[in-house]
């Protein structure tokens, strides 16, 4: 369970990304742009990410291509990070990390600065991760003076995905956000971030220059498509080499950054990561058995957020989302307690549930009834006092009244640390939530007193999306 991120504490607020881009592997999303010519020996690719899926074998992040047998591609190969390249079948780079990089809560910072012409096989490829370099490595060989495929002349280049002679494969899950690449120059970490006053890697202004081929993505805009200055693939550094974007949609842009990190489902606090399917940066959930948490918990303050429920609920489509404490990690059913749940049976009856220790009791809730498919369900939940509103499509259920705090559904032992919490035994229902960031699009964009968050329905006074921001101020 994750608290206050590392890369994400924004106690420093010196400087500020807005946005990100949330690529979904199913989705088979991307950039592309073919460039000309520029140093094929030395540059530099500086980005912060949060992953989606964990479970995914092969995830890609960028690419240059010629063909099967002639390329240079950095991804995910389980939980390593690997950089992988080849000429003529022959293998010229081949760096692969001890470290682990599975935490779907965490944003962290990858600086990858090549220069092939280093004496020093160390020096040729450096890796930092949150600042720091790394130096245990699994596999490190890169040749001398290769000549990679990286800004080699008409090569496509992709951010997301890898080319092979099939098609594209290996399509990346999460979030990618303040994308630096540098044309020309082996760069350092500090060229990009610092360590603030608390001790946490933080992302700073790059004042340097990018080079012929180099390019700056803020993820700023919201168009699709053909590269320009509108679109997602934007290059803000002054060069105009904006990217093309396949299969991203606005809605992929977001307020989830690696300077406020924004709660969605955590695969890892799962009873069992297999009987659940995430996607959408983990805010789509296919829930078939089983429990997941959110990866931000609040022990203070008032917190919001809404539910999409994609499939029709009946007898076979049931809803049990709600709030549970993070005593019991990870949860299961028959260990929920303190846990406020919406919940409907095989029956379709609809009740307030409050679990203690495994044994679920029913509160209220004649009223939640008629739930029905592409419904929004609103939650406000105080943790102060662990009182706990419900909604239904801008309505309050049970004539609560959350900003007053009155009429609450339902009420528990207040003093632990709370997260929104899925529930579920047996079917299978989907849904999709908006912690502050819906991969969906919404009528109306209504954001928190603090100005975070796009939701459908109007924040009540007082209450807060669940982001880093929002916990360092308000919880």
């Amino acid at each position: 369970m994750a608290f206050l991120i590392g890369g994400a504490n924004t106690l420093d607020d010196a400087y500020t990304i807005d946005n990100s881009v949330r690529f979904n592997d199913n989705d088979s999303a991307f950039l592309r742009r073919t460039f000309s010519a520029g140093s094929r020996t030395t540059f530099t690719i500086s980005f912060w990410l949060k992953r989606g899926n964990i479970l995914t074998s092969d995830m890609n992040l960028f690419d240059a291509y010629k063909d099967d047998n002639n390329r240079l591609f950095v991804y995910f190969v389980n939980d390593d990070l690997r950089i992988f390249g080849k000429s003529a079948a022959t293998t010229y780079i081949d760096v692969l990390t001890d470290r682990k990089f599975k935490d779907p809560s965490a944003w962290y910072h990858f600086v990858i600065a090549f220069d092939t012409t280093q004496g020093t096989e160390g020096n040729r490829i450096k890796v930092y991760v949150n600042g720091v370099q790394e130096t245990s490595f699994s596999t490190y060989d890169v040749l001398e003076n290769y000549a990679t495929f990286f800004n080699d002349n008409t090569r496509t280049h992709t951010v997301g995905t890898r080319d092979d002679s099939g098609g594209e494969e290996g399509f990346y899950d999460g979030y990618m956000s303040e994308v630096h690449y540098i044309d020309g120059a082996q760069k350092a970490a500090s060229d990009f971030g610092k360590t603030d006053n608390n001790g946490v890697w933080i992302p700073i202004k790059y004042s340097g220059s990018y080079g012929t081929n180099g390019y700056y993505l803020e993820f700023q805009q919201t168009g699709t498509g053909t590269a320009s200055t509108s679109t997602i693939g934007a290059d803000t550094s002054g060069n105009t080499n904006h990217l093309t974007s396949t299969n991203l949609a606005a809605t992929d842009i977001t307020e989830d950054t690696c300077t406020n990190n924004f709660c969605t489902w955590n695969p890892l606090d799962s009873t069992d990561p297999g009987d659940l399917t995430y996607s959408e940066g983990n805010t789509k959930v296919v829930n078939a058995t089983g429990v997941c948490r959110g990866t931000l918990a609040a022990a203070s303050g008032k917190w919001y957020w809404e539910i999409k429920q994609i499939t029709t609920v009946d007898a076979s489509n049931p809803i049990q989302y709600g709030i549970a404490d993070t005593e019991d990690s990870p949860p299961t059913h028959s260990s929920l307690n303190n846990a406020l749940i919406a919940y409907s049976d095989n029956a379709l009856n609809h009740d307030i549930k409050k679990f203690a220790a495994g044994t679920a009791s029913d509160v209220s809730m004649d009223e939640f009834t008629s739930i029905s498919q592409d419904d929004i369900i609103m939650f406000a939940f105080d943790a102060d006092t662990a009182k706990l509103w419900v909604g239904k499509n801008g309505t309050w259920l049970h004539s609560g009244d959350p900003a007053a705090g009155s009429n609450e559904v339902a009420s528990t032992n207040a003093g632990n640390f709370f997260t929104p919490c899925l529930e579920h035994a047996g079917v299978t229902y989907t849904i999709e939530s908006n912690f502050g960031n819906p991969a969906y699009s919404i009528s109306s964009s209504q954001s928190d007193d603090a100005g975070y968050g796009n939701f459908e329905y109007d924040v009540p006074a007082g209450f807060y999306s669940l982001c880093t921001k929002n916990l360092a101020t308000h919880g």
